[in-house]
């Protein structure tokens, strides 16, 4: 079954809600976002995760403020935004010992050759919307079909694949069905507003994504 991440997360009870709809994971944004939380807040609402993943959404912050947030925060993986290297996925990896993430915003203006080493860095490859100044959360879709290419020479070396941008319980059975990637991430798509989930709707992605799968 094709696992599911809740994003954005402000508040105890979406955590405690998407821990027992079997998400198998939460995340918490410290990157500039209308859902950017402290790492003291993020340890906090984290507490209702149970055995979810604890994942934190980072942009262009030093490898150093990454690593501290991610012990304050008691984060399970790094994901990183904005304009990551390879050589800064290195870095994270080293400095925090977490399992890090790279998110790729489509379309993406890299070279393929930039493109293979970023993607052979990271332990999962996010696939986002690409919207001009804002890293995530934004509520759109992009053509899955641009991704056809790139993950048929990919996935055969195993690239962990999560699929995010405007994702909703009326989409993500065809994005599902397009991309078959490993975790579904949605934030935007279950928001009453930013960083307030509707449990209705989170529920209802979930029996989406269980009826996909």
């Amino acid at each position: 079954m094709t696992e599911i991440k809740f994003c954005g997360l402000t508040r105890l009870a979406d955590v405690e809600l998407a821990a027992e709809l079997g998400a198998s994971y939460v995340g918490a944004v410290f990157a500039e976002s209308p859902r950017r939380v402290t790492a003291e807040h993020a340890r906090r609402v984290f507490e209702g995760a149970r055995r979810a993943g604890r994942v934190g959404v980072f942009g262009d912050q030093a490898v150093t403020d990454i690593a501290r947030t991610a012990g304050a925060a008691h984060l399970d993986v790094v994901q990183l935004h904005g304009a990551p290297t390879p050589q800064k996925v290195s870095a994270v990896k080293a400095a925090t010992g977490l399992e890090t993430w790279v998110a790729i915003r489509i379309p993406n203006m890299l070279p393929e050759s930039d493109l293979n080493s970023l993607i052979s860095s990271a332990d999962a490859v996010l696939f986002d919307t690409r919207v001009d100044g804002v890293l995530g959360g934004t509520g759109r879709v992009f053509d899955w079909g641009l991704l056809t290419d790139l993950l048929d020479r990919h996935r055969r070396d195993g690239m962990r694949v999560v699929l995010a941008g405007g994702l909703t319980p009326a989409l993500v059975p065809g994005a599902i069905a397009a991309v078959r990637p490993a975790i579904v991430d949605v934030s935007s798509g279950v928001e009453a507003g930013p960083g307030v989930k509707d449990h209705d709707l989170m529920r209802a992605f979930v029996a989406a994504v269980g009826s996909a799968s």
